[in-house]
């Protein structure tokens, strides 16, 4: 418990935020029609921020099923590279740990998560725990806004669905670790871009995450080789020193 409460207390300005954009989000679905009922199912069962407004955007009747799960299930193809950059966090434990844990995975809770085990370590409860408080306030958030839906007839006439980018914005930025993260965001982003204009749908925020990813591996895979490489010219090079001595 103690973690979970760590983790709580680790995403609690990001709760704040989730607070805020949930809450212009709620009143996004109220003037689309949909029901609080209908609010808290999306967000006990899919409790994904980026797929749920997709999901608005496309909310009108007779509802679209299979195109809107289509869209979501484009959206949420990163949290397959979100799932694998967990596999440390998750290592050894059981599946249905692992299930818990990736249901209460957002952007959020996953950056803080990952930048905590990579300054000294964490564990899958310290995720559920920073999880459990973003559902909350997402919940809070969106019901209330939902049922004020109506007074606020045009949310983007002030910014407000602004508060979207500002908070990824800011994640995106606190995973930055140098520069040899440069050419993965480059190449991620500028696919993305590509995508936005040429690809049908929400397909461009899947090719700009598999590009970008794609990317780190490759240089992963050429910096390890350069590395291995040096290892042997240095051990080679002792190796002549020693027999120079020998001598």
């Amino acid at each position: 418990m103690k973690e979970v409460f760590k983790g709580m207390q680790a995403n609690i300005p990001l709760a704040v935020s989730a607070i805020a954009y949930g809450g212009i989000f709620g009143v996004i679905s109220g003037n689309q029609g949909v029901s609080w009922a209908e609010m808290l199912t999306m967000d006990l069962l899919l409790f994904a921020g980026s797929a749920q407004l997709v999901m608005i955007e496309m909310w009108h009747s007779p509802i679209p099923v299979l195109a809107i799960g289509l869209a979501v299930l484009i959206v949420n193809m990163r949290y397959l590279l979100i799932g694998a950059s967990l596999q440390p966090v998750f290592d050894g434990r059981p599946f249905w740990q692992k299930a818990l844990g990736m249901h209460l995975v957002a952007d959020e809770n996953w950056a803080v998560t990952i930048a905590a085990h990579r300054n000294g370590g964490t564990c899958p409860a310290f995720l559920v725990g920073g999880g459990l408080l973003l559902l909350t306030a997402w919940t809070f958030a969106t019901i209330t806004g939902n049922l004020l839906g109506g007074q606020i007839v045009e949310p983007e006439r002030w910014g407000l669905d602004f508060a979207f980018v500002a908070v990824f914005a800011a994640l995106s930025l606190s995973l930055w670790q140098g520069r040899d993260d440069l050419l993965p965001w480059l190449v991620a982003a500028g696919l993305a871009v590509a995508g936005e204009h040429l690809l049908p749908g929400k397909l461009y925020i899947a090719l700009g995450g598999v590009g970008g990813a794609l990317t780190a591996v490759v240089l992963e895979i050429v910096q390890t080789k350069r590395t291995a490489a040096a290892g042997e010219d240095t051990i080679a090079q002792l190796a002549v020193i020693g027999k120079e001595e020998d001598r």
